[in-house]
């Protein structure tokens, strides 16, 4: 059956515009790391690390060395082995994956730089093509783990161009994951839910609203750069930009709403917050004067 689909946004034509081959979308995702986000809690900070990254037999059912498609990470918790298909994800798809994460081990051995945490690598799967079969689908929507208790996500991408060649992405994403209070998850502050990076973003906010004339050498003695780790609370825009332009990862907030004005500088705020890091973060802040009170959800 062939299958005509037609999408009208604001007046807008759009027409398929799909991945003809899996390089093709490979290449689009690491452009727009983005697209790859599966919440808005654990995983709505990722990172492409790289691509194509061989195993030595990691299709270990059909007795073949493996190629990962791509290596992300998702906060400072979480890698992720994502597996890509120009078409449907199903059955086969989930086998192919899980002897991958099976072999993830020979990653790190091979490219240490991967993961400079000082606790080891929490592990997801993501499967990502342009439609799913309906077992897989069902699989996902219920929470599935693989044996060794890694959970996994499926993404379907839909591509469309305007007549303009304005690119349009929709995606639908089939994950279910159980959080405990060990994840740090979600917070409130001030009557609002956040994540743990968009935390950090507010949390500064309100006490620089509070502070107008506070100098970047105040804010860090009032907020030590240590309670994140090895990249520090914040930094000044200029820095984060250039990290950004260097690097090709985004390790800071650099949309022109999410920095902040101090009175000698503007800073960006670190997205790269997890289990280890957001727990001292919160109980600082949560000991300063003022009304700054941050309750774990």
């Amino acid at each position: 059956m062939e299958i005509f689909r037609q999408i009208t946004a604001n007046n807008i034509e759009l027409k398929d515009y799909p991945f003809l081959k899996e390089l093709a979308m490979e290449a689009y995702l690491m452009e727009n790391e983005d697209i790859l986000k599966l919440d808005t809690d654990n995983f709505a900070e990722i990172t492409v690390l790289d691509a194509e990254i061989a195993l030595k037999s990691g299709r270990k059912t059909s007795n073949r060395d493996g190629r990962i498609d791509i290596l992300a990470k998702y906060g400072v918790d979480y890698l992720a082995i994502v597996e890509l298909k120009v078409n449907e994800i199903n059955e086969d798809t989930l086998i192919q994956l899980n002897d991958y994460l099976n072999e993830k081990e020979q990653i790190l051995i091979k490219h240490p730089e991967f993961w400079t945490e000082n606790e080891n690598p929490k592990w997801i799967g993501v499967l990502v093509g342009t439609s799913i079969s309906p077992e897989l689908q069902r699989k996902l929507q219920d929470g599935f783990v693989t044996e060794s208790g890694i959970p996994i996500a499926g993404l379907i991408i839909r591509r469309f161009r305007s007549k303009k060649g304005e690119i349009f992405v929709i995606t639908d994403t089939f994950f279910k994951y159980n959080y405990t209070n060990r994840d740090f998850s979600k917070f409130e502050f001030r009557g609002i839910t956040y994540n743990k990076a968009r935390l950090v973003n507010k949390v500064l906010k309100t006490i620089i609203e509070s502070k107008p004339n506070i100098t970047y050498a105040e804010l860090e003695r009032l907020i030590p750069q240590n309670l994140q780790g090895s990249i520090g609370v914040f930094t000044t825009s200029e820095n984060a930009q250039e990290i950004f332009d260097r690097t090709g990862h985004k390790r800071y907030y650099l949309k022109s709403d999410e920095l902040i004005e101090l009175s000698d500088s503007t800073i960006a705020t670190s997205t790269q917050w997890g289990i280890g890091n957001i727990e001292p973060f919160v109980n600082h802040i949560n000991g300063l004067e003022g009304d700054y009170n941050i309750v774990n959800k």
